[in-house]
C-alpha cells in the first residue's frame, strides 16, 4: 500500500525532483530492469520504446521512467480497457489495445485476478492457477491478435529507430519475438522475460537466446525473471 501510495505521489512530480526529494533512483519496473537498461544506455534523454504487454501505465511499467524523461514509445496490451487508461496516463505515447501472435488470428485471453498474470497461454495460465492460493481465473475471452511485425508497420513512425523493446507476455514471449520482421526492425536493447535462475542456464538452454544470438544480440543483463539482450 505504501509503495503504491509513494508511487501515485511521484507520478505527479518531475523525475529528477522526485529523485532529489526521495534521495534516491526511482524504479517502475517490477526488478528494477528500467535502471539497468538506462545504465546501458548512459541516461539516453530522448528515445523510443515497444513495449508488448504492457499492463499498467505506471505499475510494473518497464517504460514509464522513460516516459517521465521524455521518450515515447507504443504500448500494447490486449486487456479490455488498457487502451483507455493508457490514453489518460500516457497521452503522448501510441497506445493499442490488441493481442500479439505469429499472425491475424482470435485466441483465447486468460484473464486472472491479477492481471499482471494474463496470458495467452494455456499452458501458462493452468501453472497460475491456484498458484499459492491467491492466484484465480476469472474469465476467458477471445482477443483478435496480429504480428509484431503488423503493430510496427502501422504504427512505428517513419524513420525511427527502436531504442527499447520490451515484451512480457506471460509465457507468450517466444511467439511475439518470433513474429517480429528481423531484416526491418532491429531494437538496440531488448529486455525479455526469461524465468530462469541465472545467465548460464540462459545461455546453454534457453531458445530465446539460440534465436536472437545469430540476429547480433548479446545478453548483457539479467534480473531474476529477466533477460537483457544488446545488439552488438
Amino acid at each position: 500500500m505504501l509503495r503504491k501510495l509513494l508511487r501515485k505521489i511521484v507520478g505527479k512530480m518531475p523525475l529528477e525532483v522526485a529523485e532529489k526529494e526521495f534521495h534516491g533512483r526511482i524504479s517502475y519496473s517490477q526488478e528494477g530492469e528500467d535502471l539497468i537498461i538506462a545504465k546501458i544506455l548512459e541516461e539516453k534523454s530522448s528515445g523510443f520504446f515497444v513495449d508488448i504487454g504492457a499492463h499498467h501505465p505506471m505499475r510494473f511499467s518497464n517504460t514509464y521512467y522513460f516516459y517521465l524523461k521524455g521518450w515515447r514509445g507504443i504500448n500494447v496490451d490486449p486487456l479490455p480497457g488498457t487502451k483507455k487508461l493508457f490514453d489518460q496516463e500516457r497521452p503522448e505515447d501510441i497506445n493499442i489495445e490488441a493481442g500479439v501472435s505469429e499472425k491475424e488470428q482470435k485466441i483465447k485471453y486468460f484473464m486472472f485476478n491479477d492481471p499482471a498474470l494474463n496470458t495467452f497461454s494455456a499452458e501458462e495460465a493452468e501453472k497460475k492457477d491456484g498458484a499459492n492460493g491467491v492466484y484465480r481465473i476469472i474469465k476467458t475471452v477471445d482477443v483478435n491478435t496480429c504480428s509484431l511485425a503488423t503493430i510496427l508497420n502501422n504504427y512505428l513512425p517513419a524513420n525511427t529507430a527502436i531504442d527499447l523493446l520490451t515484451i512480457d507476455a506471460e509465457g507468450f514471449d517466444d511467439v511475439v519475438l518470433y513474429s517480429n520482421d528481423w531484416d526491418k526492425y532491429q531494437p538496440k536493447i531488448i529486455l525479455i522475460e526469461e524465468l530462469r535462475s541465472d545467465g548460464n542456464m540462459i545461455i546453454n538452454n534457453s531458445k530465446i537466446y539460440s534465436f536472437l544470438k545469430p540476429l547480433g544480440y548479446k545478453l548483457v543483463s539479467r534480473t531474476p525473471n529477466t533477460s537483457i539482450y544488446q545488439k552488438m
